[in-house]
């Protein structure tokens, strides 16, 4: 493989351009005209502008990014994460014009992008799934019907899309009916289908999912999990591995549910099983990213694998560099950090131009960015600013690490969530290890009322 085109942006362009140097590959990027000063536009071998920021004008449009791709001689397409990443007709188009996806087949997308599709494979393999319905739910009267069967509080959510604009918790009758046809109405606007099917909510749910990775010979094997509980409006803001405070036996069964339902599929390249466990350290299958994760670098530093140059090597043919499992090991302990360009009491996007961009080079510390200082933060995307991935031989130490690094971390010129980091990963809450995805707006309550 000569030559890859990114089909993203930001932190994650730069992230795979940075990879493709490494293996001597040339990168093509394409980018809007907001993005036009980037740094991943400079980073890559040749860039293209696709147009205006609004993503719908730039980086949704398929069509452009191939003709592209093949007026550039590419051999493949890289999605990154989020954008056309999950996108079956994007991967079926790259495809039928003779290029290579570096990520799974399009039916695989397909299937796994189909929440209620999705949940019937993984019961079909013995995977356990949330209690739930197996159909979309037609009418208001058939929604409120099904969560009597199932129990309050629910989750309301669309099955063709995730992330928290996909789905809203409903405690009673009352909130299911207030919130029914918003969700649905939100769910064709973003994800392009109104069908939405009802799970119970698990309560003091712990949020865990294992990397997994196949490749076109049949092989598949697991790198281990990383806990994502710690969540602001149902999205990520802390992954760590190994997950603090669940037993070997959980850990193995985990593994083991999540490599079963990547065989289930025939999957191929990475991908993410996510999992939802009670206080019971019962499980059950949520959803499964048929891509890289944002949070892949924690699974790169406790395993020294390069997930992309593995993605880059299963898409042109290779067998897995490592086909055993028992080979596999994990090292030490990994935390990543999401920064972002918001307040960090309200959560709200705060866009502008990054001042002062500063930190110190810290042995196992690692910065995958987005920006320079004197660049843009625009409200076309998702504010990511960066993301601080600490490594060290056991979590105490990456705690105390992360400290001494976020002391001297310097964002100048618009609001971030760094001090939101500092305060609460010296929180008991989260030193204890043992929390769930409600830690993070319980500690921010008590905040207010300590003030």
């Amino acid at each position: 493989m000569k030559k890859i085109l990114i089909a993203n942006r930001g932190e994650i362009a730069l992230r795979i351009i940075r990879t493709c140097k490494k293996m001597n590959v040339q990168t093509v990027a394409v980018y809007s005209e907001a993005d036009e000063q980037m740094p991943f536009v400079k980073a890559a071998d040749a860039s293209f502008l696709l147009g205006p920021g609004p993503v719908q004008q730039s980086y949704l449009k398929a069509d452009d990014i191939i003709d592209i791709a093949l007026r550039e001689n590419v051999d493949a397409i890289h999605p990154g994460y989020g954008l056309l990443s999950e996108n079956a007709s994007f991967a079926r188009k790259i495809e039928d014009a003779g290029l290579l996806f570096i990520g799974p087949d399009a039916d695989t997308i397909e299937l796994m992008g189909d929440k209620i599709a999705s949940r019937l494979k993984m019961k079909d393999a013995g995977v356990p799934v949330v209690p739930g319905t197996d159909e979309g739910i037609a009418t208001l009267e058939e929604a409120i019907e099904a969560a009597v069967g199932i129990g309050y509080p629910i989750m309301l959510k669309a099955s063709a899309g995730g992330g928290g604009i996909g789905m809203i918790r409903c405690e009673n009758e009352q909130a299911l009916s207030q919130h029914y046809q918003s969700v649905k109405t939100r769910a064709k606007a973003y994800f392009g289908s109104d069908v939405v099917f009802l799970e119970k909510f698990i309560e003091q749910a712990r949020h865990v999912e294992v990397q997994v990775f196949g490749d076109t010979k049949g092989n598949v094997v697991h790198l281990f999990e990383r806990n994502c509980s710690v969540q602001r409006r149902n999205q990520k803001v802390i992954e760590e591995s190994p997950s603090p405070c669940l037993s070997k036996d959980v850990k193995d069964r985990l593994h083991a549910a999540a490599v079963a339902a990547a065989k289930a599929v025939n999957y191929r390249n990475a991908g993410t099983v996510e999992f939802i466990l009670g206080d019971n350290d019962e499980f059950y299958f949520l959803e499964m990213n048929t891509r890289l994760q944002v949070e892949h670098p924690v699974t790169e530093e406790v395993t020294g694998f390069d997930l992309v140059q593995w993605q880059i090597d299963v898409a042109r043919g290779s067998e897995l560099p490592i086909i055993e499992q028992s080979e596999i090991r994990s090292t030490g302990h990994a935390i990543e950090y999401r920064i972002y360009a918001e307040d960090p009491k309200t959560f709200m996007p705060s866009p502008g131009k990054i001042a002062k961009l500063y930190f110190e080079e810290i042995d196992g510390v690692r910065v995958d960015r987005g920006y320079d200082e004197g660049g843009s933060v625009t409200p076309f995307y998702d504010p990511m600013i960066a993301k601080v991935i600490v490594h060290g031989a056991h979590r105490q130490e990456v705690i105390e690490k992360s400290k001494g690094f976020f002391e001297a971390f310097k964002i100048d010129g618009l609001k971030t969530n760094i001090p939101l980091f500092q305060k609460f990963i010296g929180s008991s809450e989260f030193i204890d290890g043992d929390y769930n995805t409600g830690v993070l707006p319980k500690w921010l309550e008590k905040q207010k009322e300590e003030m």
